[in-house]
């Protein structure tokens, strides 16, 4: 036991050496190529950007590159076609030749996945603003979707919050249609199979099925482009105004659209389009905040010595600051600690107060509940207000009575988010219309926001800490959504997280805090599960590629986040003696660094990191600088507690 509380020791040393004077902790949030690459796409077509900045971010585009030439959604999976010709433009408008050996090996990648017609909607619409691809081709993305009535099945809020954010600025880029002429030899033609001029780069029907809601659709989409030829849009000046109005209300209180990087993308270069200039205090405004975004680091990195420019997709603050502030709690750090005092009151302090685009569907509640980011008002997540009010419970606040207050108001704000068959999802409720996802616009597949088990299982130990009780309807409710969601073999999905590992630890906790007995086999068959995709070496790990190929579940080179969850989903499942447990607590000792932190490194891979985040599914993955931190120490801490129990029980 000694050893386990010299690692919680130093863990929580490390952890409180990283916390900000504000309050908060917040870790990188690391993500793909691709947001290099559009970065670079942007500040080209508005004729912006600070070119040491550019130059730096071709250095972090190569980084990435694969073996085949190729770019990936994630660190060591396989080349994507939208990140292979993403990246190729990106680095000819740098000047890059295409005889250049690297862009040689990436054009041959992006020709083996099918060449540049491959590419989604979003890619797509990037290439015709600067003429590589053609307006008529892409699928229309009309900005008269936003006068739909709430109450017509086709409206804007069916969309997931994060979709809405990227294509109502998407839909002013498409109205707008920006074009940008590129000197012949930064094109792109030599990715198209066969040559541009004679790839036909228009949408497939679906010939199997000529009565198919994909066939509506496309026959739909072909409408409004002839429309748009003729010039029959009599509703376009009205949606555009609409456009416009909703962009700018949702700058305010916010750190950008959706304080997301794509949304924020589309919002500035969307804005241009509209009319505002480059020195238009909105226009300023939303680049600044987008610019926050990078991490230049000229002199390079301990693990990249080469000068780079990174974005990142967002930042995280709340998310990592509830995180740690949990997990120091549970590792017995006191709760009238001034350090736990301020984070709490940072976090009390970023309350959402304002109704947002959650409040379309969900009536009659007060606002409340947390978003993810430094100021995200619109956009509270069930996710994030369940971690916070966890993380609440780990301080004994002087403002008592004010906490309680706010605390009680995100509950009931949780409760009123519910979906209909019992689970969570994050930003909004039975967002779930399937239809959508045969929409041609649709093709970044992350159309919807269902309620999930990993949610749902959070939320379930949550309002257990609260003193809610399997008595509750709803409380019942979600036990038995969960229950039906779990897989044949005993895991559960990780929607948000890498994956069964995550949903599975999640569950699991959820159940333990409601008073799910640990000896149904439900519990037992996940545990079980768990101890079977363990790692020879006594860790446990999983890729992104599982969301791919479910088969591959559980398996992957182990990582100290997801032997964390591993080792937390047996202990919530009764398991505090097996093997399996004790060479994971083993696995986490003996990796971690002597001041206190682990890392998650790949072998041979230019300082990249495993990827143990979810942002979505088969489309966008991140990697959390601060899972690999917070989650062992919760891990080592479950176990010490557990073990003590028993103790006193014996």
């Amino acid at each position: 036991m000694d050893h386990v509380i010299h690692g919680m020791n130093r863990s929580v040393e490390w952890l409180l050496g990283q916390q900000d004077e504000q309050g908060y902790w917040c870790g990188e949030l690391e993500a793909d190529s691709m947001l290099e690459a559009d970065y670079i796409f942007m500040h080209t077509l508005l004729g912006t950007g600070d070119q040491g900045k550019m130059t730096r971010c071709i250095n972090e585009i190569l980084r990435h590159q694969n073996e085949d030439g190729g770019w990936s959604l994630y660190p060591g999976g396989p080349s994507n076609v939208n990140y292979g010709v993403k990246c190729y433009l990106a680095l000819k408008l740098m000047g890059w030749k295409a005889d250049h050996p690297l862009l040689v090996k990436a054009r041959e990648n992006v020709l083996s996945l099918g060449g540049v017609v491959q590419c989604n909607t979003f890619t797509k619409i990037y290439l015709c603003a600067l003429g590589q691809y053609d307006y008529d081709a892409v699928p229309a993305v009309p900005p008269e979707m936003l006068l739909f009535p709430t109450w017509f099945y086709f409206n804007i809020y069916e969309f997931s919050s994060w979709s809405r954010g990227i294509l109502v600025p998407l839909s002013v880029i498409y109205a707008k249609k920006p074009f940008k002429k590129l000197a012949p030899e930064q094109g792109i033609d030599e990715l198209f199979i066969g040559g541009r001029a004679n790839s036909d780069l228009h949408l497939r029907w679906d010939r199997k099925h000529l009565f198919s809601w994909r066939n509506f659709f496309l026959f739909t989409d072909r409408v409004m482009h002839w429309a748009e030829r003729v010039h029959i849009r009599p509703l376009r000046k009205k949606a555009l105004k609409k456009a416009e109005k909703w962009m700018l209300e949702r700058f305010e209180r916010s750190d950008g659209l959706g304080a997301i990087y794509p949304a924020m993308l589309n919002a500035i270069v969307a804005l241009r389009n509209l009319g505002y200039s480059a020195d238009d205090p909105q226009v300023i405004r939303a680049m600044d905040e987008f610019e926050k975004l990078g991490i230049d680091c000229p002199n390079g990195t301990p693990d990249y010595p080469t000068p780079t420019f990174r974005m990142q997709p967002c930042f995280s603050p709340v998310w990592d600051t509830a995180q740690v502030l949990s997990t120091l709690g549970e590792a017995g750090v006191p709760k009238t600690d001034p350090r736990l005092l301020r984070a709490a009151d940072w976090l009390l302090s970023k309350e959402v107060r304002h109704k947002g685009d959650w409040a379309e569907k969900v009536k009659n509640v007060e606002p409340g509940g947390w978003y993810f980011e430094f100021n995200n008002e619109f956009y509270p997540d069930v996710d994030d207000t369940g971690e916070v009010l966890l993380a609440l419970k780990a301080v004994q606040n002087p403002r008592e009575r004010y906490q309680y207050e706010v605390e009680q108001r995100a509950i009931n704000w949780v409760l009123a988010m519910q979906c209909k068959g019992g689970g969570w999802a994050a930003f909004d409720k039975d967002n779930t219309k399937r239809i959508f996802q045969y929409v041609p616009f649709a093709d970044h597949n992350a159309m919807l926001d269902p309620p999930t088990a990993d949610i749902t299982g959070r939320i379930l130990e949550m309002l257990a800490t609260y003193g809610f009780t399997r008595a509750d309807k709803r409380v019942e409710a979600a036990v038995q959504f969960v229950l039906k969601e779990q897989e044949s073999d005993g895991s559960w999905f990780g929607r948000w997280g890498v994956n069964y590992l995550y949903g599975t630890f999640l569950v699991l906790r959820g159940l333990e805090a409601v008073g799910y007995s640990y000896l149904e086999p439900a519990v037992q068959q996940a545990a079980e599960w768990i101890r079977m995709v363990q790692n020879t070496d006594g860790g446990w790990g999983e890729t992104c590629g599982t969301y791919d190929d479910p088969n591959q579940r559980g398996v992957g080179p182990s990582t100290p986040s997801q032997t964390a969850w591993a080792i937390l989903g047996l202990l919530a499942a009764g398991d505090t003696r097996s093997d399996s447990v004790a060479k994971g607590i083993r696995w986490l000792i003996e990796r971690q660094h002597e001041d206190g932190s682990w890392d998650e490194l790949m072998p041979g891979r230019n300082g990249e990191s495993y990827y143990t985040g979810t942002g979505f599914p088969r489309v966008f993955y991140l990697g959390y600088h601060l899972y690999k931190q917070y989650f062992p120490l919760l891990a080592l801490t479950t176990y010490r507690k557990a073990l003590e129990r028993e103790q006193l029980e014996a």
